[in-house]
């Protein structure tokens, strides 16, 4: 979901690498939980990192940057869950804040707990589809301090999450003073669809920062 480990393989194989577990999810195919000396446990998915590893330090060096400015959050939302390793970098950062955690997928999600670190933090969860949650959130005029938006299935970054209606949405569930971070791929053909989400963006947030850890472009909008 964050990372394109291909050139990572070989390192990995002689750092030493270990298979916990596979299992077939009927919505994000093969999952696979490896262990190893580089990166720890991690969730891998469609040749890529779904949680753990180097996404959450991906997502640990998009927050640091959302920090900045003293930036309070008592009030997380996260939309692709996962593992849920982003949940122990936002209680890293804000140990007060309350997370709601989000995903389509409960087979990644009880990966998670079983291996990752998920069943040491202590997020609300809930199995639904990003989009119709933030529909009744809206409706019930729900508000966040933070919203980090990471539904990527595989490599793909679903289009009806990249809809000005969506985004929209987004901005619609923040706090006067909140943020939203959304994850994007950026390597080879997926910085042009990059680039382009970055000019959706601007036309309804105030402000976006571009983060660039590892082979992502993290955009932090502020309301």
């Amino acid at each position: 979901m964050l990372y394109n480990q291909k050139d990572m393989d070989i390192s990995h194989l002689l750092a030493g690498t270990k298979i916990l577990k596979k299992v077939k999810s009927p919505i994000n195919g093969e999952l696979t939980v490896v262990r190893d000396i580089a990166w720890g446990t991690y969730i891998k998915g469609g040749g890529l990192t779904q949680s753990g590893g180097v996404a959450k330090k991906v997502w640990e060096t998009s927050l640091h940057e959302a920090k900045k400015g003293k930036f309070k959050v008592k009030s997380a939302l996260v939309l692709g869950l996962g593992g849920g390793a982003i949940v122990e970098v936002i209680e890293d950062n804000w140990s007060e804040a309350h997370v709601v955690g989000v995903d389509l997928d409960e087979i990644i999600v009880n990966l998670g707990k079983k291996y990752l670190s998920l069943s040491k933090t202590r997020p609300e969860i809930h199995i639904a589809d990003a989009e119709d949650f933030i529909e009744a959130q809206g409706k019930e005029k729900k508000k966040f301090d933070l919203v980090c938006i990471d539904t990527y299935l595989g490599d793909q970054f679903p289009k009806k999450f990249e809809t000005n209606k969506f985004i929209s949405s987004i901005k619609t569930i923040l706090n006067k003073e909140g943020k939203a971070v959304f994850n994007r791929l950026y390597y080879d053909e997926k910085k042009h669809l990059a680039h382009a989400f970055f000019e959706k963006l601007e036309k309804v947030f105030t402000r976006v920062e571009a983060v660039r850890p590892e082979a992502n472009i993290m955009y932090i909008c502020s309301k």
